[in-house]
C-alpha cells in the first residue's frame, strides 16, 4: 500500500457552471486548487486526472433514459426535460454539462479504484461529493452521484463492505436510495433537520429495508448547532458504528455548509471543527477501514471564498499526511488571486479562532436538550438493528 496520497483534479472541472447568480459557483473549486498550490501540497500528494465515467460505470447508479436526457440537454440546453430534474432553477442546463458531471463523477471513481488497488492509502476528490442525484433525475445541484458511483464501483471491483459518512449540512439522500437495500453498504449523514433545509429527508427513522435494514443511519441535527454539538453527535454515533462494520473502504462526504458563514444553511460550525470531522475521519479509517483506505469527497459549500478553499486545503492536508497549520498565515500569492478572480478579499489565517470542545457521550446525555434528543433518535432507531445497545 503506497503512503502518498492521490489528489484528483483537472481544470476542467471548472466548466461545472451553472450560470451567473447560481450559488454553486466553480471558482470555489479553482480556488481550492490555488490554495492547495500555494501551500506546496500539490508536491505532497500525487495529482491525476481520471478518464470521464463512461456510458456502463455510470448506470451502475443511474438509469439509462436518465443518462441520455443529461446527454441531450448538455448538447441543446434549450432542450433539458425538467421531468429529468433539469432545467430547473436549482439544476439550470448548460452546454457540455453531461461531459463535465461524467469527469467529476470519473474522477471519484478514479479516487476510489486507486484506494482499493493498494495505489494510494488515501484518495481525495474535493470536486465530488454532489450527493443529491437519483438515479433518474438531477436534484440539489448535482447531475451524476459521484459518491454513490464510487461506491457502487468498489462493490463491481469486489468489496464487502463499504462505509459512506456525510457531514454536509443537507442529507445525504441520492446515496442513502443508491444503497438503501443494499447490506454490503453502510450510509451515515449528519445534517441538519428535514425540516428546516432541502431536501427534507434524513429522519432517525429512515434505516433501509430488507436486507439493506439498518444500513442507513440519519442524524437529524437541530438547526443552529455549533462546534460542540456537531462534534458531541459525531463521536456519538460514527466510531461505533464504523468498529462494528469493519468497512473495507471508508468514503467521506465533506460539505462545507455547515459553516457559520454559509448562506443557504442554518448550522454555526466553525472550520476549526470542520478540520477536526477531517482529522477524525482519518483516523477512523486507519482504524477500521483495511489497509487505511480512505476516499474523501467535497460537497456543498456557498461561502466561496472564506470558507470553501480554506475547509477543503485542510482535507488534502490531512489526506496527505501533511496537515495544514490552523494558524498559519495564507501565501499572499492565493489572496491576490483571490482578488483578481473574485475582487475580493481573502481570509488570512487557516482558523476561525476556535479551539473546539465536545462532550463525550458516555458521559451520560440530557433528555431535555435538543441535541441529545437527536442523538438519543438516531441511536435507538439505528443502533438495535445493528445488534448495538441503543
Amino acid at each position: 500500500m503506497s503512503g502518498r496520497a492521490r489528489l484528483m483534479w483537472d481544470d476542467v472541472v471548472t466548466g461545472y457552471d451553472f450560470g451567473d447568480g447560481h450559488p454553486m459557483d466553480p471558482v470555489r473549486l479553482a480556488l481550492t486548487m490555488g490554495l492547495v498550490r500555494a501551500y506546496g501540497l500539490d508536491a505532497a500528494v500525487d495529482v491525476r486526472s481520471a478518464r470521464a465515467a463512461g456510458e456502463s460505470t455510470l448506470r451502475l447508479v443511474h438509469r439509462e433514459d436518465y443518462v441520455e436526457a443529461v446527454r441531450t440537454a448538455s448538447v441543446d440546453p434549450k432542450a433539458a426535460d425538467q421531468a429529468y430534474g433539469l432545467g430547473t432553477v436549482d439544476d439550470p442546463a448548460f452546454a457540455g454539462m453531461h461531459e463535465v458531471s461524467s469527469l467529476i463523477a470519473g474522477l471519484s471513481v478514479g479516487a476510489a479504484e486507486a484506494v482499493w488497488r493498494g495505489e494510494s492509502e488515501h484518495a481525495v476528490n474535493f470536486t465530488g461529493g454532489l450527493h443529491h442525484a437519483m438515479p433518474g433525475a438531477a436534484a440539489g445541484f448535482c447531475v451524476y452521484n459521484d459518491p454513490a458511483l464510487a461506491i457502487a464501483r468498489l462493490l463491481e471491483l469486489g468489496a464487502e463492505r463499504v462505509a459512506y459518512v456525510d457531514v454536509d449540512v443537507h442529507h445525504g439522500d441520492g446515496v442513502q436510495a443508491a444503497f438503501w437495500e443494499d447490506p454490503r453498504v453502510l450510509t451515515v449523514s449528519l445534517h441538519e433537520h428535514p425540516r428546516t433545509l432541502f431536501p427534507h429527508t434524513g429522519w432517525p427513522e429512515e434505516t433501509g429495508s430488507g436486507t439493506g435494514e439498518g444500513g442507513a443511519v440519519n442524524v437529524a441535527l437541530p438547526a443552529g448547532t455549533g462546534d460542540a454539538g456537531w462534534l458531541r453527535a459525531f463521536h456519538a454515533v460514527v466510531p461505533e458504528l464504523l468498529a462494528d462494520f469493519r468497512p473495507q473502504v471508508l468514503v467521506t462526504q465533506h460539505g462545507a455548509d455547515t459553516h457559520f458563514e454559509d448562506p443557504l444553511a442554518h448550522l454555526a460550525v466553525s472550520l476549526d471543527a470542520q478540520r477536526a470531522i477531517m482529522t477524525a475521519c482519518h483516523d477512523l479509517a486507519h482504524a477500521h477501514a483495511e489497509d487505511g483506505r480512505w476516499v474523501a469527497l467535497g460537497g456543498g459549500g456557498y461561502a466561496v471564498v472564506d470558507v470553501v478553499p480554506r475547509s477543503w486545503t485542510h482535507l488534502v492536508g490531512i489526506a496527505a499526511h501533511a496537515p495544514v497549520d490552523p494558524e498559519s498565515v495564507i501565501p499572499s500569492s492565493w489572496r491576490d488571486e483571490v482578488y483578481a478572480r473574485t475582487r475580493q478579499l481573502g481570509p488570512g489565517r487557516m482558523t476561525d479562532g476556535r479551539t473546539p470542545e465536545w462532550r463525550s457521550w458516555e458521559e451520560g446525555y440530557d433528555p431535555a436538550d435538543r441535541l441529545d434528543q437527536a442523538i438519543r433518535a438516531t441511536r435507538r432507531a439505528a443502533f438495535p438493528l445493528r445488534g448495538l445497545l441503543p
